[in-house]
This record gives structure tokens, C-alpha cells and sequence, in this order.
């Protein structure tokens, strides 16, 4: 990772970034992944924790969708790619967050309130505002900046732990699931930070997760990001980069999102599904003839909560824990 924090420093082009961002997060996810024990992907074996059905009830992992293709059983080519927001969980990872840290005293009403805004802004206009983009950026970086790493790791744990077993669409935890019994590799792709992609993946027991990587020396963050965050084309890079060094064949490999924004990732693969699709991936998925699974109810399919634009979501959780961290260490 020393080189690519060298690298952060230059003026590099948007493609440099993108590239750079993918290989961080590669690189982090499979130093994660030999760090610790693999989870259990044995056929037969389940989703570690799964949430259950309904409260006093055992847990029931649900069944996969008809008509998805049957991954080859253990085959040490092939894995899973999965999104986060709206994909996995019904809204976005980032919007918990914040929620968890208000309800501990760390954020107040309007920083909830303006968080919100810029994710609600998103959807209405399909876009991110350029403005929202460097004003949450520059908050979010100048707040976490000489923070110790493991701070925001316990942060993740605490807050997750709560809230994420409630989240969960059971129609891809099946998906999840189908793939882990097969004894593929099943990795969470997203542009939230790398510390909450992670506890979200290990609470699922998925074999690892590609995020934002936030540049850290001597486990204290900088205030920069290595390349840039994860989003559209570098979760792509970040694909690519992982299946070089894990040795997968992409066409033999599954992507799955909700987002026009990840139509780079899953043209990668040879098994693109769009989950929850909004309008255009929903349009792009008909006429590419992609697999399309909606989990929502009602016609219209409505997003719960207040979903997140991947790029706004991501700044904004880094800046509700970065005043977390400034606060809690106040206190002390």
C-alpha cells in the first residue's frame, strides 16, 4: 500500500484515480481476506448470522428466485459480486450510520437533516450536484484526518451490529446464499468506506468486501482518499483488479446491482443481474436482456428510507464519524 499512498499525492487523470482506487480497495480485500479465516462456503452451510425470518422464529434462509443461472459448484474460477444500497440492504449503509451516531449524541438533527438532503436531491435528479460532491468531501476528509483507523472500525461494529440483521432484502440474502453453496467467493462491492463494507460482509458471511479505501499512516487517517471513491468505474477497476489476483475467469462470474451507475461492473461478468433497479438500469438490463429481480412491493417498486447516491453517501458517513471521533475525543 506504500506505493499507491506515494501515488495519491501526484495529479493524476480521472482514469488514473479510478484505476488507483481499484487496485487499493483489491489490495485491502485480499490482505482482509488472508488476514482472517474464510467463512464457511461449503454446500449445505448458511449465511453466518442470518437474520431470522420474523422475531421468535427460527432462521430460514429464503429461497433463490426462479430462473437464475446455477452457479458450477466449487468452481475456483467463478464468485459473486454484490452492491450494498438497495441491492443488499433496503436503503443505504451510510444513512444507518448516521442514524446510529445521532441516536449516541454524536450527530445532531441537522446534520441528519442536511445528509439527507444531499441523498434525497440525488434521486430526485438522477445526478450528483458537483457542489454537494466537494462540500461533502472536503468536510468529511478534513474531520477524519489524524483519527485513529480502529476508532472508526469500532464505530462500524457497534452501529451495524444493531441495525443490519433489520435491513436485509431476503430475496438477495438467497441470492447471497446461492452462491456460498455452490462454494464460490462472494464479495460485497460499494463505495461506502472499506471499515463499514467490511462488518456489513462479515455479518453476512461473505468472503470479503471492496470499498473506499481512506488513506491511513501509522493508524492515523491523513484527511485523503487512495484515488478516488468507488463508484461506477472503479467499482469495475476494483473487479477486474480482484479477479487478477484471485485468479477468477469474469465470464464465468455474477454481478448484481441496483444502480445504473454499476453498468460497468456487470457488463464485466458473464451473469449481470439488476435487484431493485432504478429507471435506467431497469431500461439498459431490458434491452441488454439482463436478469432483473425486484424485491420491493407495489408497482412502482418505491425505495425505502432514503436510499443514497453512492458518492454522496459515502462522504457524508465519513463526515458524521469523522464528528463522532472529534467529539468522543473531546469528551475524554
Amino acid at each position: 500500500m506504500a506505493v499507491l499512498r506515494r501515488l495519491t499525492h501526484a495529479r493524476r487523470s480521472t482514469t488514473e484515480r479510478t484505476a488507483l482506487a481499484g487496485e487499493a480497495a483489491a489490495e485491502a480485500a485480499e490482505a482482509a481476506l488472508h488476514a482472517e479465516p474464510a467463512p464457511d462456503t461449503t454446500p449445505g452451510s448458511t449465511v453466518a448470522e442470518a437474520p431470522a425470518a420474523a422475531p421468535g422464529k427460527p432462521g430460514k434462509a429464503p429461497k433463490a428466485p426462479a430462473g437464475n443461472h446455477t452457479p458450477e459448484p466449487d468452481d475456483p474460477h467463478a464468485a459473486a459480486f454484490f452492491d450494498c444500497d438497495n441491492t443488499i440492504l433496503r436503503g443505504a449503509a451510510i444513512f444507518y450510520l448516521g442514524v446510529g451516531l445521532y441516536r449516541r449524541g454524536f450527530l445532531t438533527r441537522r446534520d441528519i437533516a442536511r445528509f439527507a438532503w444531499q441523498q434525497a436531491w440525488f434521486r430526485l435528479h438522477g445526478a450528483e450536484d458537483p457542489d454537494h460532491i466537494s462540500d461533502a468531501q472536503h468536510t468529511a476528509l478534513g474531520l477524519v484526518a489524524g483519527k485513529r483507523t480502529a476508532d472508526l472500525e469500532a464505530l462500524c461494529e457497534e452501529v451495524f451490529e444493531e441495525v443490519v440483521a433489520d435491513k436485509i432484502w431476503p430475496g438477495t440474502r438467497a441470492l447471497v446464499q446461492m452462491h456460498l453453496d455452490a462454494g464460490q467467493r462472494v464479495w460485497l462491492v460499494t463505495a461506502a468506506p472499506l471499515e463499514v463494507a467490511q462488518v456489513i460482509a462479515h455479518r453476512l458471511g461473505m468472503t470479503g468486501a471492496l470499498g473506499t479505501v481512506a488513506e491511513a499512516e501509522d493508524g492515523l487517517y491523513t484527511g485523503r482518499l487512495v484515488g478516488e471513491l468507488l463508484h461506477g468505474p472503479a467499482k469495475a477497476a476494483a473487479v477486474r483488479a480482484l479477479a487478477r489476483r484471485e485468479r477468477l475467469d469474469l465470464d464465468r462470474c455474477a454481478a448484481y446491482s441496483d444502480s445504473a451507475n454499476d453498468i460497468p461492473m456487470l457488463s464485466l461478468v458473464g451473469h449481470p443481474y439488476v435487484v431493485n433497479p432504478d429507471g435506467a438500469l431497469r431500461r439498459h438490463a431490458r434491452a441488454q436482456g439482463w436478469r432483473v429481480r425486484d424485491f420491493r412491493t407495489g408497482r412502482k417498486a418505491a425505495r425505502v428510507g432514503l436510499p443514497a447516491a453512492a458518492a454522496l453517501g459515502v462522504l457524508a458517513g465519513a463526515a458524521a464519524a469523522g464528528v463522532a471521533l472529534h467529539r468522543r475525543r473531546r469528551c475524554v
